[in-house]
């Protein structure tokens, strides 16, 4: 029945347009048939008159009218010539064949005949009408006689000269009409053949229709069968049937790629959904976390593999120690994941002070105080912290990932260091291990090659790789002269995690140019050597700040007075914060460049508007990073200079690192906070500039640039690069009404506090659960069947 009714909406559409052209063109097909055989019949009228003009004029000049009697009727047997009459030059009748109608007079002829459509409707039927003139030359009758008149009366020679004199004259007469032809065509035939060419052109059309008509119906009775059989297999969650395993055809197939992404996409908002509506228990929260970790996990050993620790301990000048947290994404993002699942955190130890409080297996319990997870520090010598970080991770895979306009350096010398050290983490990994599976998280770009390593060692360890900054399309990261051992390295992880989709993409097709891999686009898998990679989507985000920690906080208005106090600033200042890391990716000059450009537009902000930019230094022995800090402060005393006054400074400088109470506040006391990246992963600045505002007031301006602008659309989205449109963006900011401020900021927390960061890695944990039970239960059933083989079952 689904089936007829789908045809039935191809087929009615198809017969109505069949019949509506057939009743537009038949009609065109008789005009131009008519108007064919109209000019047909007015050339056969001229030879018609030629033919009879020598023995109309003789008959005429002779009188012998009754002799053009016969001649007419023997002309009008010809089947189409239905009569004919010759009228003479003043309009009388002399001669008509019977059939010349008796009601038709000459004058009446002679008007039909000038019209476009010279049809006169007789009772037998239509006929055309066509009117011709008789004329007579000039050496006809009256001049030959002359001629010869005037020879008969003069001498021999004079009579040659009269005679041809004579001779000359007449032939420069000009010529005489003595009458016209009437001719009536008989039209029945021209019916006759409009009625068949009509037979014919419906047969060709309904012919036609009946060939698309069954087309249609084949074509639809196949792909009604392709996309049913497709949506089954979708629904049975098997991805799109190809022809090779069944049921479907190429084109379902391809017709359904777009559909199935948007069911996948359909069903995780349905799961987040459904998780929203399960109250406030559902939410993520540390916690839950650790229930997950104890469920699906069982209690599995985390262990968490970065560059950099989560708390650094520093030797001050008398000799104590302090523990400081560092400027980094990725700890303010994992470090809380680590706390809910306790375990292993291996890092580089770079504190003056972190050798003096490890126990002799490199151990320390943090965070201070509290001691919820073990820390164990390496230890890199000069040599291979320069090669290895700031040589090949932070001068070779940074700016080539980065799309920022730096040129990528890659030395062999820092390739074999960067092998060196990540196998030396591969096996603390290893050493750290209590178990053959333990759950390994390994973090960013400085250890690609980790994974693989581990693989090897531990075969069935679950590794979740995150790659924290953002993947290049191929093109970009053909540039790596080692590329093919990067992405093998990489493929070691059961799970590869990236903050968006888009770099999900970009890594697989990386993969299908330069690997022969396995690649499944519906499952968002790569099997490589007999190992299966999991690449998935997980937007990274902040610890949402809990009642107590809030409580701690110095209120807005307390903020707005201590910063203002501390920068020497009016109470009335409108305040622009940007936190950033001294990095070329970051866009600080971008964001210096609009504020200059806001106050040129805007003169009345001078005084009125202040930028305040907290830089802290980084990677300071790379050139590139010490060149780009030049710049910064160059820039900024340009734009002091320039706009400066007494007691008034438009940008503030904070070359410094700021903790994390100090940052909170410039967040709390700030009118807008800019982030200006030119590429980033996902940016936590910007959520955590939300989180700070529990006033709900405070405008966020984003680059698209950065990954959290696909989640945080509800923030002024800027492109940095075009410095007009972001200066437009800080003073749209600056004079937004603290309603529209209200709305946009609620939107932005209710989606930072949801998807939080125990959501990110709750998320990563529950997929690692699956595969984990995956691969159990198939090593279950693996030696099952081996002991099957070996009892001859």
């Amino acid at each position: 029945m689904q089936t007829i009714r789908l045809q039935l909406r191809f087929l009615l559409p198809l017969i109505a347009v069949v019949i509506a052209t057939a009743y537009l063109v038949l009609p065109l097909v008789d005009g131009v048939t008519l108007r064919w055989f109209s000019r047909d019949l007015d050339s056969r009228g001229a030879v018609v008159a030629n033919a009879l003009s020598d023995s109309v004029v003789e008959a005429v000049r002779s009188n012998r009218l009754r002799q053009l009697e016969k001649l007419f009727d023997r002309a009008v047997q010809d089947e189409r010539l239905f009569a004919i009459g010759l009228c003479s030059p003043d309009g009388r009748l002399l001669v008509r064949t019977p059939a010349f109608p008796a009601d038709l007079n000459c004058f009446d002829a002679l008007q039909i005949s000038a019209k476009r459509d010279p049809r006169l409707l007789l009772n037998g039927g239509p006929v055309h009408l066509a009117m011709h003139d008789v004329i007579e030359q000039p050496h006809s009758a009256p001049a030959a006689e002359a001629a010869s008149d005037a020879a008969s009366g003069a001498s021999a020679a004079e009579d040659g000269a009269s005679a041809t004199a004579a001779s000359d004259a007449a032939s420069q007469l000009p010529p005489v009409t003595i009458g016209r032809l009437v001719l009536l065509h008989d039209l029945s035939f021209i019916e006759k053949r409009s009625q068949d060419t009509r037979r014919y052109l419906v047969g060709l059309i309904a012919v036609l229709g009946f060939v698309m008509a069954l087309i249609t119906m084949v074509v639809a009775q196949l792909s009604w069968r392709g996309w049913v059989n497709g949506v089954r297999a979708l629904l049975r969650g098997e991805g799109i049937i190809s022809p090779i395993t069944g049921g479907g055809n190429s084109m379902a197939s391809v017709e359904l790629q777009p559909f199935a992404a948007d069911l996948r996409e359909r069903l995780r908002d349905l799961e987040d959904e459904y998780r929203r509506m399960q109250g406030p228990e559902a939410d993520w929260s540390a916690d839950r976390l650790h229930k997950l970790l104890m469920t699906q996990l069982r209690g599995d050993q985390v262990i968490v593999v970065s560059n950099r620790e989560p708390y650094i301990h520093e030797r001050r000048k008398d000799g104590s120690i302090v523990v400081k947290r560092p400027a980094s994404g990725l700890v303010t993002a994992v470090e809380p994941v680590m706390r809910a699942c306790s375990g292993t955190w291996i890092a580089h130890g770079s504190g003056s002070a972190d050798r003096d409080v490890v126990d002799s297996h490199d151990h320390v319990a943090v965070p201070p105080g509290h001691d919820d997870y073990q820390l164990r520090r390496l230890w890199l010598t000069p040599e291979e912290e320069q090669g290895y970080y700031f040589g090949f991770a932070n001068e070779g895979l940074w700016p080539l990932c980065h799309v920022a306009h730096v040129r990528p350096v890659f030395r062999e010398s820092d390739w074999e260091t960067y092998k060196a050290v990540n196998q030396r983490f591969a096996d603390a990994v290893v050493a750290e291990s209590r178990s053959d599976d333990p759950v390994v998280l390994v973090q960013d770009y400085h250890f690609a090659l980790l994974p693989a390593m581990v693989r090897e060692k531990l075969p069935q360890a679950t590794i979740l790789t995150f790659w924290h900054i953002p993947w290049p399309n191929p093109e970009s990261f053909g540039i790596c002269p080692w590329r093919r051992e990067i992405l093998q390295g990489m493929l070691g992880s059961t799970i590869l995690g990236f903050h968006t989709r888009f770099h999900c993409k970009n890594f697989i097709e990386t993969v299908d140019r330069f690997l022969e891999a396995r690649i499944e686009h519906e499952h968002s898998t790569i099997s490589f050597r007999e190992d299966e990679t999991l690449v998935e989507a997980y937007p990274i985000s902040i610890e949402w700040p809990g009642d107590d920690i809030v409580a701690s906080w110095p209120s807005v208005a307390d903020a707005r007075r201590i910063v203002r106090e501390r920068l020497n600033l009016h109470p009335d200042t409108t305040l622009a914060v940007g936190v950033d890391r001294f990095d070329y990716t970051k866009g600080i000059i971008e964001r210096l460049n609009a504020v200059e450009r806001l106050l040129e537009k805007h003169p009345e902000w001078i005084e009125r508007f202040v930028f305040v930019q907290v830089a802290a230094p980084t990677r300071s022995s790379l050139e590139e990073y010490r060149t780009f800090q030049e710049r910064v402060e160059r820039l900024t005393l340009r734009i002091n200079e320039r706009f400066g006054r007494t007691g008034y400074q438009p940008v503030h400088l904070l070359a410094q690192h700021h903790d994390t109470h100090a940052v909170n506040e410039l967040f709390r006391a700030a009118d807008m906070c800019i982030v200006t990246s030119l590429h980033d992963g996902m940016n936590l600045v910007s959520k955590e500039f939300v989180a700070a505002r529990d006033d709900e007031q405070g405008v966020l301006i984003l680059s698209r640039f950065a990954g959290a602008a696909r989640e945080m659309t509800e923030a002024l989205i800027v492109n940095p690069y075009h410095v007009e449109e972001t200066a437009d963006a800080l003073h749209r900011a600056a004079t937004m009404p603290a309603a529209e401020q209200r709305a946009r900021m609620a939107s932005l927390r209710a989606t930072v506090r949801e998807f939080n960061v125990f959501r990110w890695a709750g998320r990563m944990l529950t997929d690692a659960g699956r595969w984990r039970l995956k691969a159990r239960v198939d090593a279950r059933v693996a030696r099952y069947r081996e002991a099957a083989e070996k009892q001859g079952l």
